[in-house]
């Protein structure tokens, strides 16, 4: 593209940012501004001067030409970020710190022992964590997958072959710049054209400027180059840009770019890499390496008590790596990717496909939800609102006048003239087809901006020698064709302060975000019934119409709904301030502060944080800019959503830590989108924040659970071994131990969360977690300990030759009390009588103390070196689990009243 189409450099910036982030963004900015400067020069051409630059004709392209064309630019497809295969999914799914840790230790007990059953779960524990993990991502890639268009859309050219011209149907993908484009009503426009014919065009460019409404285009000259070099191309009225769509009329128009060259395509390169980090993935890097510090200090401690004390540096080295085990939570891959998988199930069960599971959790954690207005607070439909006399009452007689108009018009209705029929009911409908006939029409044109039909009353309506003109169009175009108005039925003359006052009335209409349009009659002698745009003179001004895009009726209830589940809701629309103002405050936000894109360029980074603190609705806004405000809520600490289903959205639904979108979106809004709404609904997305507070919550529980119980069964090792004059316990007891707790935690994904935990958005917090294994890991020492104390001095564990007592008493206690502690910390009610766990829950723990008390008497005993345990260990066993629980619980409540919090 660049020899057909000259380039325009945007002006050098100042330093080039460092941060990657910003780069891309800058890259994208830079990037779309020269395209759009492109478009802009060759808008305000003359159209036989883009022809020639493109090297073209009214009659088309040659073959020859479009093969080489084709050789040279390729297909007319822009890039898009396809789905990983699915064997780097699987190498994605093992990349994890603790599957690292994991398989390192493997190797050193490998290295010391190729025939060592710990290898063995070591390496299971990895294949099953890593590939769980990966079987969800695999089926919900292949779900967002087959949400896709499998149909290919055509369009219409003309191309000469030998020396007669023709048009044909072409998939839109062989679309090649300087192409002759044929445009009619419902076609997407398959490139970026110079338009070179028009009738009567309305397109809709929604996916691009987020506005509503269509807008009219034209193949007048555009503004000169002076005025809208560097500005919007969306803008142009002689431009049709890819991704727009046409709902009435007819064009012609020149290809002169396609595929990465487009206007789209500008966006969407840039759109392509990898995505920024979320607070999901920095959340689990900050807990994962808080873990793995602490394993890197408490492991060499222990090595080096065990080895100095007992003497045999090889079993204290394999002691050293199965607390290292120990003190990894090796099943929180698995754990995350369950609760993640259930997550996206019961999601699906509301309409909502997960792309990328994560994305479930950083639902949970959003605080500030940004969404575009059309279709999500608004129906997505035009509605005639007001019929108004010119004193701004309500007229019946208005919309008598405007029906005729709209009924009898023989072109594609438009979406306003649609609103108007929809008031009419079929009986009236009839009626007016036996009271009048049509007698010409004088369509609409874009320099007119109106257009009239003319009907002939029959029957008793009134007199078969006159016709009857009406007119409606834009209110200032019509006003200047007034002579008169009509005023509580009597007709006036439309005086200088008459005029005044009714396009003051419109004004006062249009700044509340309705669509005006104007309606005007004129009766004439029924001489001929040929008519032009000279008949519209000395026309009546009867009344305004007023349109707008209604608010969804459940709006203003999902937004109550958000903000009392903690989400702040901020509408970011490329649609004009007025309109956005008044929708949003039909649905109950704050509009005192309406920000436009202008003032978010004019402002700082700093600045922009802040203005965004106070500002809900963000106006006639670029998708440059629209991404450039969720990062400066980012920034702010915020866990932001965004949802939106355009291709102005993209750049924004990529940089949130969670992009939704819905199935009826531009493909590049689907592909940018972590989740996919089946219905566009904020009620929807209620019930998704409040699944993903669930997942977070029973995420949260397994990392404290696991956290705060190594960490005491550490803190018990450290004691023991420094005293004991054997190891408290055996390598392959730990592993076991360890294996057996982790199988309790697995039905903590179908576990339930308090009410008082869903009420609010939910963040990683490191620190918090590091404080609370800190102060809630030693209340097992405590008991470890007094555990201790009665297998030496009550059952006289006291020597090597009775270790294994000592081993199996402590591994049934430090099994059950860790399995206990799944109840205590999953709730910060009291377990059991003011909480209780769910079914799963409840069966997957009890079976696995079971399990631990049968282990010491089952044939697997001596494999494991263990022994039956006297009957009377047990009393002291219950006395040692209550207490244990008892005191839990007076700790849980101090350190609910210190900080605040518990999970």
């Amino acid at each position: 593209m660049n020899k057909l189409i000259p380039q325009v450099r945007p002006a050098t910036p100042g330093a080039a940012p460092t941060d990657k982030r910003t780069r891309q963004a800058a890259e994208l900015d830079a990037r779309t501004r020269e395209v759009g400067a492109r478009l802009a020069e060759l808008s305000a051409l003359p159209a036989h001067e883009v022809l020639r630059r493109l090297g073209t004709d009214t009659r088309g392209l040659r073959q020859d030409q479009v093969l080489e064309r084709l050789e040279r630019y390729g297909e007319n497809v822009v890039a898009q970020e396809r789905a990983p295969h699915w064997t780097r999914q699987l190498a994605t799914s093992f990349r994890n710190p603790f599957i690292g840790v994991l398989v390192a230790l493997a190797a050193v007990m490998y290295w010391q022992d190729p025939a060592d059953p710990g290898v063995w779960i070591l390496t299971s524990m990895v294949l099953i964590s890593g590939l769980l993990r990966f079987w969800q991502e695999f089926r919900s890639t292949r779900s967002a997958q087959a949400l896709k268009a499998l149909v290919t859309t055509s369009c219409t050219v003309r191309r000469r072959w030998s020396r007669h011209p023709g048009t044909e149907e072409i998939s839109m993908e062989q679309v090649v710049p300087g192409d002759l484009v044929l445009l009619a009503a419902g076609d997407l426009v398959p490139a970026d054209l110079r338009l070179l014919t028009a009738k009567d065009l309305m397109v809709g460019q929604a996916a691009l400027s987020g506005e509503s409404l269509p807008v009219a285009k034209a193949d007048t000259r555009a503004l000169d180059l002076g005025r809208h070099a560097g500005g919007d191309p969306v803008e142009a009225d002689n431009l049709c840009l890819t991704g727009t769509s046409v709902t009435s009329g007819t064009a012609t128009g020149v290809a002169v770019a396609t595929g990465a060259d487009t206007y789209f395509g500008s966006m969407a390169g840039a759109l392509a890499g990898d995505r920024p980090q979320t607070a999901f993935d920095v959340g689990v890097r900050r807990v994962s390496f808080l873990l793995i510090r602490f394993m890197l200090v408490m492991v060499p401690v222990v090595f080096a008590i065990n080895g100095f004390t007992k003497g045999d540096w090889d079993q204290a080295l394999l002691f050293s790596v199965s607390v290292a085990v120990g003190l990894t939570p090796e099943m929180l891959p698995m754990v995350v990717s369950a609760n993640l998988a259930r997550g996206a199930v019961a999601m699906s069960r509301h309409k909502v496909v997960v792309k990328q599971l994560n994305a479930i959790q950083n639902l949970g954690a959003m605080d500030v939800l940004c969404t575009d207005k059309t279709g999500t607070l608004t129906e997505d439909r035009v509605v005639l609102d007001r019929c108004l006399d010119v004193r701004g009452d309500e007229d019946r007689e208005v919309l008598e006048h405007a029906y005729l108009n709209a009924h009898f018009q023989t072109g594609l209705r438009g979406p306003m003239d649609q609103a108007v029929v929809d008031r009419i009911d079929e009986a009236e409908e009839v009626v007016v087809d036996r009271l009048f006939t049509m007698v010409d029409e004088i369509p609409f044109d874009f320099a007119r901006r109106r257009m009239s039909v003319v009907l002939r009353r029959d029957g008793l309506s009134g007199p078969a020698d006159e016709h009857t003109l009406v007119a409606k169009g834009a209110v200032e175009e019509v006003v200047e064709r007034c002579g008169h108005v009509m005023d509580r039925g009597e007709r006036v003359e439309l005086t200088a302060e008459l005029r005044a006052h009714v396009v003051d009335l419109s004004e006062r209409h249009h700044r509340t975000g309705r669509r005006v349009l104007a309606v005007a009659t004129r009766t004439v002698p029924a001489e001929h019934d040929t008519y032009t745009a000279a008949d519209e003179a000395d026309l009546t001004l009867v009344g305004f119409l007023a349109f707008l895009d209604p608010p969804k009726r459940d709006a203003a209830d999902a937004l109550r709904a958000l903000a009392g589940n903690g989400v702040a809701v901020k509408v970011v629309t490329g649609d004009d301030e007025l309109v956005a103002a008044r929708v949003c405050a039909d649905v109950g936000l704050d509009v005192s502060e309406l920000i436009t894109g202008a003032t978010v360029d004019l402002v700082d980074d700093a600045e922009l944080r802040r203005l965004t603190r106070t500002t809900t609705v963000f106006a006639k806004v670029n998708p440059v800019q629209k991404a450039r405000i969720v990062r400066a809520l980012k920034a702010d600490g915020h866990t932001v959503g965004f949802l939106g289903d355009g291709i102005n959205d993209a750049a924004a639904l990529r940089e949130a830590d969670v992009g939704v979108s819905v199935d009826t979106a531009v493909d590049i809004a689907k592909e940018s989108a972590d989740i996919i709404l089946l219905e566009k609904d904020l009620m929807v997305l209620e019930r998704g924040v409040l699944m993903g507070r669930q997942t977070f919550g029973n995420t949260v529980k397994y990392i404290k659970m696991t956290a705060s119980s190594n960490f005491g069964n550490v803190f018990s090792v450290l004691v023991a071994s420094a005293f004991l004059p054997f190891q408290p316990m055996l390598a392959i007891h730990l592993l076991v131990q360890n294996l057996c707790y982790d199988i309790s935690q697995l039905a903590i994904p179908w576990d339930r969360m308090d009410e008082e935990y869903l009420s609010k958005p939910r963040a990683w917090d490191a620190r918090g977690i590091g404080r609370f294994m800190i102060r809630i890991g030693p209340i097992s020492s405590v008991f470890d300990i007094t555990t201790f104390l009665v297998l030496w001095f009550v059952f006289r564990a006291d020597s090597p030759a009775q270790q294994t007592l000592f081993q199996t008493g402590w591994f049934v206690e430090g099994l059950l009390s860790q399995t206990l502690i799944v109840h205590m910390i999953r709730t910060r009610r009291i377990p059991f009588l003011r909480s209780r766990a769910s079914l799963p829950v409840l069966l997957m723990t009890g079976a696995v103390m079971a399990f631990g008390l049968w282990l010491p008497f089952s044939p697997l005993a001596p494999a494991l070196s263990m022994e039956p345990l006297p009957m009377s260990y047990f009393p002291w066993l219950i006395g040692t689990l209550l207490a244990y629980c008892t005191l839990t619980q007076v700790v849980k409540g101090r350190y609910i009243r210190r900080y605040g919090s518990w999970l």
